[in-house]
Protein backbone atom coordinates (compact mmCIF):
# COMPACT_ATOMS: atom_id res chain seq x y z
CA UNK A 1 0.00 0.00 0.00
CA UNK A 2 1.47 3.34 -0.68
CA UNK A 3 2.12 5.85 2.24
CA UNK A 4 1.18 9.41 0.75
CA UNK A 5 3.42 12.01 2.43
CA UNK A 6 2.51 15.89 1.87
CA UNK A 7 5.29 18.64 2.04
CA UNK A 8 6.17 21.60 1.19
CA UNK A 9 8.53 24.35 2.16
CA UNK A 10 7.02 25.83 5.28
CA UNK A 11 7.60 22.45 7.07
CA UNK A 12 11.37 22.24 6.44
CA UNK A 13 11.93 18.77 7.58
CA UNK A 14 9.27 17.29 5.48
CA UNK A 15 10.54 19.33 2.67
CA UNK A 16 14.12 18.12 3.44
CA UNK A 17 13.22 14.69 3.95
CA UNK A 18 11.38 14.32 0.27
CA UNK A 19 15.05 15.41 -1.46
CA UNK A 20 17.10 13.09 0.43
CA UNK A 21 15.52 9.38 -0.43
CA UNK A 22 15.54 8.14 3.39
CA UNK A 23 11.83 7.57 3.27
CA UNK A 24 12.08 5.02 -0.10
CA UNK A 25 15.08 3.44 1.95
CA UNK A 26 12.45 1.85 4.58
CA UNK A 27 8.81 1.62 2.39
CA UNK A 28 8.65 0.42 -1.05
CA UNK A 29 6.25 2.47 -1.97
CA UNK A 30 6.38 6.36 -1.17
CA UNK A 31 4.21 8.88 -2.82
CA UNK A 32 5.33 12.85 -2.69
CA UNK A 33 2.28 14.99 -2.55
CA UNK A 34 3.52 18.43 -3.17
CA UNK A 35 0.79 21.26 -1.12
CA UNK A 36 1.11 23.88 -3.87
CA UNK A 37 0.00 21.52 -6.47
CA UNK A 38 -3.43 20.46 -4.76
CA UNK A 39 -6.53 22.50 -5.32
CA UNK A 40 -7.37 24.81 -1.91
CA UNK A 41 -10.52 25.40 -2.56
CA UNK A 42 -12.92 28.73 -2.21
CA UNK A 43 -10.39 31.39 -0.06
CA UNK A 44 -11.80 32.28 3.04
CA UNK A 45 -12.00 35.57 4.32
CA UNK A 46 -10.13 36.07 7.34
CA UNK A 47 -13.49 37.36 9.40
CA UNK A 48 -15.23 33.98 7.76
CA UNK A 49 -12.81 30.97 8.93
CA UNK A 50 -9.76 29.56 8.83
CA UNK A 51 -8.59 27.59 5.62
CA UNK A 52 -9.33 24.24 5.80
CA UNK A 53 -6.60 22.45 3.07
CA UNK A 54 -4.43 20.96 5.17
CA UNK A 55 -6.70 19.00 7.44
CA UNK A 56 -9.36 18.20 4.52
CA UNK A 57 -6.59 16.45 1.86
CA UNK A 58 -5.92 13.79 4.97
CA UNK A 59 -9.41 12.62 3.85
CA UNK A 60 -9.29 12.79 0.02
CA UNK A 61 -8.19 10.65 -2.39
CA UNK A 62 -5.60 13.08 -3.84
CA UNK A 63 -4.28 13.64 -0.74
CA UNK A 64 -1.94 12.04 1.66
CA UNK A 65 -1.79 9.96 5.29
CA UNK A 66 0.67 12.43 6.50
CA UNK A 67 1.31 16.20 7.02
CA UNK A 68 3.52 18.21 8.93
CA UNK A 69 2.32 21.89 9.34
CA UNK A 70 2.57 25.01 11.71
CA UNK A 71 0.58 25.84 14.85
CA UNK A 72 -2.81 26.08 13.37
CA UNK A 73 -3.95 24.15 11.03
CA UNK A 74 -4.76 21.09 13.43
CA UNK A 75 -6.65 22.90 15.27
CA UNK A 76 -8.12 23.92 12.13
CA UNK A 77 -8.93 20.62 10.84
CA UNK A 78 -10.93 19.42 14.60
CA UNK A 79 -12.92 22.49 14.45
CA UNK A 80 -14.12 20.96 11.06
CA UNK A 81 -15.06 17.72 12.29
CA UNK A 82 -11.90 15.65 11.17
CA UNK A 83 -10.92 12.61 13.15
CA UNK A 84 -7.03 13.29 13.01
CA UNK A 85 -4.37 12.62 15.30
CA UNK A 86 -1.24 14.37 16.63
CA UNK A 87 2.52 12.67 15.91
CA UNK A 88 4.49 14.89 17.13
CA UNK A 89 5.85 18.34 17.63
CA UNK A 90 9.22 19.77 17.84
CA UNK A 91 10.73 22.23 20.12
CA UNK A 92 9.81 26.12 20.31
CA UNK A 93 10.57 27.69 17.09
CA UNK A 94 10.09 31.63 18.84
CA UNK A 95 13.18 33.02 17.01
CA UNK A 96 11.34 31.92 13.77
CA UNK A 97 9.31 35.27 13.55
CA UNK A 98 7.63 38.15 15.14
CA UNK A 99 4.89 40.89 15.36
CA UNK A 100 6.85 43.79 13.52
CA UNK A 101 5.85 47.07 12.05
CA UNK A 102 7.90 50.01 10.44
CA UNK A 103 10.01 52.07 12.69
CA UNK A 104 8.03 55.20 10.95
CA UNK A 105 4.55 53.84 11.21
CA UNK A 106 3.82 55.87 14.24
CA UNK A 107 2.82 52.25 16.11
CA UNK A 108 4.48 51.54 19.33
CA UNK A 109 2.70 49.10 20.56
CA UNK A 110 -0.21 46.14 20.05
CA UNK A 111 -2.57 48.42 21.62
CA UNK A 112 -2.08 50.53 18.73
CA UNK A 113 -3.19 48.06 16.22
CA UNK A 114 -7.10 49.08 16.56
CA UNK A 115 -8.24 49.80 13.29
CA UNK A 116 -4.91 48.97 11.51
CA UNK A 117 -3.92 46.48 8.68
CA UNK A 118 -2.01 43.61 10.00
CA UNK A 119 -0.70 41.20 6.89
CA UNK A 120 -1.01 37.34 8.18
CA UNK A 121 -0.59 34.12 6.25
CA UNK A 122 -3.99 33.59 7.06
CA UNK A 123 -4.84 29.80 8.56
CA UNK A 124 -0.79 29.53 9.70
CA UNK A 125 0.49 30.05 12.80
CA UNK A 126 0.56 33.85 12.32
CA UNK A 127 -3.14 33.74 12.87
CA UNK A 128 -2.21 31.59 16.51
CA UNK A 129 0.36 34.59 17.07
CA UNK A 130 -1.80 37.71 15.85
CA UNK A 131 -4.68 36.18 18.40
CA UNK A 132 -2.66 35.45 21.01
CA UNK A 133 -1.14 39.35 21.00
CA UNK A 134 -4.70 40.72 20.58
CA UNK A 135 -6.21 39.18 23.88
CA UNK A 136 -2.97 39.95 25.84
CA UNK A 137 -4.40 43.52 25.58
CA UNK A 138 -7.89 43.24 25.64
CA UNK A 139 -8.31 43.74 21.65
CA UNK A 140 -10.16 40.84 19.43
CA UNK A 141 -10.57 40.34 16.01
CA UNK A 142 -12.98 42.66 15.15
CA UNK A 143 -10.92 45.00 16.87
CA UNK A 144 -7.87 45.01 13.59
CA UNK A 145 -8.21 44.60 9.74
CA UNK A 146 -6.52 41.23 9.24
CA UNK A 147 -5.13 40.85 5.33
CA UNK A 148 -4.11 37.56 4.26
CA UNK A 149 -1.03 38.40 1.70
CA UNK A 150 0.76 35.03 1.64
CA UNK A 151 4.04 35.19 -0.50
CA UNK A 152 3.36 39.22 -0.99
CA UNK A 153 3.17 40.32 2.62
CA UNK A 154 7.04 41.41 2.77
CA UNK A 155 6.18 43.77 -0.23
CA UNK A 156 3.12 45.21 0.99
CA UNK A 157 5.27 45.71 3.77
CA UNK A 158 7.43 47.49 2.82
CA UNK A 159 5.59 50.06 0.70
CA UNK A 160 3.09 50.81 3.50
CA UNK A 161 -0.03 48.64 1.93
CA UNK A 162 -0.15 46.67 6.02
CA UNK A 163 0.94 48.72 8.97
CA UNK A 164 2.20 45.70 11.13
CA UNK A 165 3.21 41.97 10.13
CA UNK A 166 3.21 38.83 11.28
CA UNK A 167 6.59 38.26 9.84
CA UNK A 168 8.69 35.36 9.82
CA UNK A 169 12.45 34.24 7.64
CA UNK A 170 14.17 34.18 6.03
CA UNK A 171 11.87 36.60 4.31
CA UNK A 172 11.48 39.52 7.59
CA UNK A 173 15.90 39.43 7.30
CA UNK A 174 15.35 40.51 3.65
CA UNK A 175 12.94 43.39 4.97
CA UNK A 176 15.22 44.45 8.00
CA UNK A 177 18.27 44.98 5.38
CA UNK A 178 15.88 47.32 3.68
CA UNK A 179 13.97 49.02 6.37
CA UNK A 180 14.12 49.67 10.25
CA UNK A 181 11.79 47.63 11.92
CA UNK A 182 10.11 47.77 15.37
CA UNK A 183 9.02 44.39 17.23
CA UNK A 184 5.84 44.54 18.63
CA UNK A 185 5.95 41.28 20.49
CA UNK A 186 8.32 38.74 20.43
CA UNK A 187 7.07 35.18 19.68
CA UNK A 188 9.09 34.22 22.90
CA UNK A 189 6.82 34.62 25.96
CA UNK A 190 3.51 34.47 24.15
CA UNK A 191 3.44 31.00 22.89
CA UNK A 192 6.37 28.22 21.58
CA UNK A 193 5.19 28.51 17.87
CA UNK A 194 6.93 24.35 17.05
CA UNK A 195 6.54 22.45 13.90
CA UNK A 196 4.00 19.54 14.18
CA UNK A 197 2.92 16.36 12.14
CA UNK A 198 -0.51 14.86 11.80
CA UNK A 199 -2.27 12.35 10.29
CA UNK A 200 -5.34 10.38 10.66
CA UNK A 201 -6.60 8.27 13.24
CA UNK A 202 -6.87 5.10 10.87
CA UNK A 203 -3.76 5.24 9.64
CA UNK A 204 -2.26 6.03 13.52
CA UNK A 205 -3.89 2.72 14.62
CA UNK A 206 -3.60 0.54 11.27
CA UNK A 207 -0.12 1.45 9.66
CA UNK A 208 1.86 1.92 12.58
CA UNK A 209 4.93 0.04 10.72
CA UNK A 210 4.50 3.11 8.24
CA UNK A 211 4.22 5.42 10.55
CA UNK A 212 7.12 4.19 12.27
CA UNK A 213 8.94 4.28 9.43
CA UNK A 214 8.03 8.30 8.32
CA UNK A 215 8.93 8.97 12.07
CA UNK A 216 12.24 7.10 11.85
CA UNK A 217 13.31 8.94 8.39
CA UNK A 218 11.88 12.58 10.13
CA UNK A 219 14.56 11.49 12.75
CA UNK A 220 17.50 10.85 10.83
CA UNK A 221 16.83 13.52 8.17
CA UNK A 222 16.43 16.67 10.86
CA UNK A 223 19.80 15.21 12.50
CA UNK A 224 21.20 15.94 9.18
CA UNK A 225 20.01 19.00 8.69
CA UNK A 226 21.37 20.28 12.87
CA UNK A 227 24.67 18.95 11.02
CA UNK A 228 24.78 20.64 8.06
CA UNK A 229 22.35 23.49 7.49
CA UNK A 230 23.91 24.43 4.18
CA UNK A 231 23.22 21.15 2.51
CA UNK A 232 20.00 21.42 3.37
CA UNK A 233 19.34 25.22 2.37
CA UNK A 234 20.42 24.39 -1.39
CA UNK A 235 17.63 22.30 -1.38
CA UNK A 236 15.37 25.57 -0.59
CA UNK A 237 17.40 27.78 -3.23
CA UNK A 238 16.74 25.32 -5.92
CA UNK A 239 13.33 24.95 -5.35
CA UNK A 240 13.06 28.86 -4.87
CA UNK A 241 14.97 28.94 -8.66
CA UNK A 242 12.27 26.00 -10.24
CA UNK A 243 9.59 28.54 -9.16
CA UNK A 244 11.31 31.76 -11.06
CA UNK A 245 11.72 32.95 -7.78
CA UNK A 246 15.23 33.95 -6.11
CA UNK A 247 16.34 32.79 -2.41
CA UNK A 248 19.74 33.66 -0.62
CA UNK A 249 21.51 30.65 0.19
CA UNK A 250 22.96 32.15 3.20
CA UNK A 251 19.73 33.67 4.41
CA UNK A 252 18.20 29.82 4.18
CA UNK A 253 21.69 28.46 6.12
CA UNK A 254 21.46 30.97 8.95
CA UNK A 255 17.57 30.33 9.09
CA UNK A 256 17.58 26.29 9.38
CA UNK A 257 20.77 26.71 11.86
CA UNK A 258 18.46 28.83 14.20
CA UNK A 259 15.91 26.53 13.95
CA UNK A 260 15.27 23.10 16.11
CA UNK A 261 14.95 19.89 14.14
CA UNK A 262 13.77 16.59 16.19
CA UNK A 263 10.26 15.05 16.45
CA UNK A 264 9.14 14.67 20.21
CA UNK A 265 5.98 13.32 21.55
CA UNK A 266 3.14 15.99 22.08
CA UNK A 267 3.17 17.39 25.84
CA UNK A 268 0.68 18.89 28.45
CA UNK A 269 2.10 22.12 27.79
CA UNK A 270 1.72 22.11 24.01
CA UNK A 271 -1.42 20.77 24.38
CA UNK A 272 -2.72 23.74 27.06
CA UNK A 273 -1.50 26.29 24.29
CA UNK A 274 -3.39 24.47 21.44
CA UNK A 275 -6.31 24.17 23.65
CA UNK A 276 -5.98 27.94 24.50
CA UNK A 277 -5.84 29.09 20.68
CA UNK A 278 -9.00 26.97 19.61
CA UNK A 279 -10.94 28.58 22.44
CA UNK A 280 -9.72 31.78 20.60
CA UNK A 281 -10.31 30.99 17.46
CA UNK A 282 -13.83 29.48 18.38
CA UNK A 283 -14.23 32.76 20.20
CA UNK A 284 -13.68 35.41 17.72
CA UNK A 285 -16.03 33.31 15.16
CA UNK A 286 -12.95 31.30 13.56
CA UNK A 287 -14.21 27.50 14.27
CA UNK A 288 -17.25 26.59 13.35
CA UNK A 289 -17.38 24.36 16.81
CA UNK A 290 -15.46 24.19 20.07
CA UNK A 291 -12.71 21.96 20.04
CA UNK A 292 -11.23 19.47 22.41
CA UNK A 293 -7.51 19.04 21.45
CA UNK A 294 -7.07 16.25 23.38
CA UNK A 295 -9.08 14.22 21.39
CA UNK A 296 -6.60 14.23 19.22
CA UNK A 297 -3.59 12.54 21.10
CA UNK A 298 -2.72 8.72 20.94
CA UNK A 299 -0.60 7.28 24.21
CA UNK A 300 0.68 4.92 21.34
CA UNK A 301 1.92 7.06 19.00
CA UNK A 302 4.03 9.38 21.80
CA UNK A 303 5.38 6.26 22.73
CA UNK A 304 6.33 5.58 19.23
CA UNK A 305 8.02 8.96 19.15
CA UNK A 306 9.86 8.52 22.43
CA UNK A 307 11.32 5.06 20.88
CA UNK A 308 12.62 7.26 17.55
CA UNK A 309 14.29 9.45 19.56
CA UNK A 310 15.59 7.01 22.29
CA UNK A 311 17.05 4.57 18.97
CA UNK A 312 18.54 7.97 17.61
CA UNK A 313 20.14 8.98 20.96
CA UNK A 314 22.09 5.60 21.16
CA UNK A 315 22.92 5.38 17.51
Amino acid sequence: MTTRVGFFPHNNSLFVLRHRGLLEQKLDDVAWVDLRELSHGPKVGVRDGLPTAHADHLFTAEGYDVIGTGFTPPITGLGQGHDLVYLGISRPRVENGRLVTRAESGIASVEDLRGKRVGIGHGSWQTTLLLFALDQVGLTWDDIEPVDLGGHAADAFLSGAIDAWTGSYPELAAVEQQTEVLTLVETEGLFSHPSLWFTRRDFAVERTEELKAVIEALQESDARIVADPREAAAYFVADAQAHGQTASLEAWEHALATRPFGIHPVDEEFLDEQQRAADLLFANGLLPRAVDVRSAVLPQVNALVEATRAADARS
